[in-house]
């Protein structure tokens, strides 16, 4: 019967809340400050996370070997949810925000190509 007291359902209720947001870090976010480097082919990737590991800006990597938005060093800007690629979506959300000088990335193929993301803020 205690699962039925109010103090005991919302103190389970909250507490797995508490360890999936844990878990993640992170906050639901409705839209996502993201950039991106875009390659066809898989050893172009690479060869950008060779340089993204070696302390390059990701900024600058982008204007190097991204394949699309390259010129704004891989700006995709403030996107909502539901306006990208699943598959990206997905992974883009579950990143944490870093700078371009510091960034955490993420990895993801997609119909597109190969694409190494980062996410600069999040509401």
């Amino acid at each position: 019967m205690a699962p039925k007291n109010k103090g005991n359902s919302k103190g389970d209720s909250s507490k797995s809340k508490d360890d999936s947001s844990s878990k993640g870090k992170l906050k639901p976010a409705n839209s996502i400050n993201v950039r991106h480097i875009l390659c066809e082919k898989h050893s172009k990737k690479e060869e950008a996370l060779a340089k993204l590991r070696d302390g390059t800006k990701f900024d600058e990597v982008a204007r190097e070997f991204s394949e699309d938005k390259a010129r704004q060093g891989g700006s995709l800007g403030w996107k909502t949810r539901g306006s990208l690629i699943q598959d990206f979506e997905k992974v883009a959300y579950e990143l944490e925000p870093s700078t371009t000088a510091n960034p955490k990335w993420g990895e993801v193929k997609t119909s597109e190509g190969y694409h190494i993301m980062m996410v600069e803020g999040r509401k």
